[in-house]
């Protein structure tokens, strides 16, 4: 796994126009966000972590990945039996053999994502049974290394915000979209930092 290119620049940039978020970088010196070049399996990582903590999600993705080689081919092949053994529910299964099925039909579009608009990108995956625009973002953020998504409907990205920003408090999704305005054209490392925040662990996809 590699890093991203613009990621020292980054640094500098958010450290400079944000003084509370520049403690957070300071705090994890010498930590950085990892990219995975296997766009599936970016994808079936997403898959397993919606709407589940990093920490249940990396159990369950152990499991998974001692019981089946991750390709569209083998997941697409893989009884559904395997896959919920593993932790993962009906519904979870049933987006894997979607995403699954939809490399194998779909190779010529799979392969122009990376030439693709981020609008795009997320057009085409949520077309995808089980593909929400959540995870089309954590895509674009840990395989084609995007530097400037901001996913505001992540708990994560919004818990790291109300934490560093707001004594805690909840904030209107309106203020959570105005706060990432500061950020820009770095969100990405901007959210990569508030979730390091919050989790022993940094987060991969």
């Amino acid at each position: 796994m590699t890093t991203p290119a613009y990621w020292d620049e980054a640094k500098a940039h958010l450290s400079k126009k944000d003084k509370k978020l520049k403690s957070v970088i300071d705090a994890y010196h010498g930590e950085t966000m990892r990219l995975r070049g296997d766009a599936f399996y970016t994808l079936a990582r997403s898959i397993v972590g919606q709407q589940i903590s990093v920490k249940a999600a990396d159990s369950v993705w152990n499991k998974v990945i001692a019981a089946v080689k991750i390709s569209p081919k083998l997941i697409a092949n893989t009884d559904s039996t395997v896959l919920r053994a593993c932790g993962l529910s009906n519904q979870k299964v049933l987006y894997m053999h979607a995403l699954a099925n939809h490399f194998i039909d779909n190779k010529k579009l799979v392969a122009a994502w990376p030439d693709m608009s981020d609008e795009d990108i997320i057009k085409d995956m949520t077309s995808i049974h089980g593909i929400g625009r959540w995870t089309a973002e954590m895509f674009l953020i840990f395989n084609l290394a995007r530097p400037d998504v901001f996913p505001v409907a992540d708990i994560g990205l919004q818990k790291g915000i109300f934490r560093l920003y707001n004594n805690a408090e909840k904030m209107p999704l309106a203020d959570i979209r105005s706060a990432g305005e500061r950020w820009k054209p770095y969100r990405t490392v901007a959210t990569w930092y508030l979730w390091r925040s919050l989790d022993p662990v940094p987060v991969a996809y």
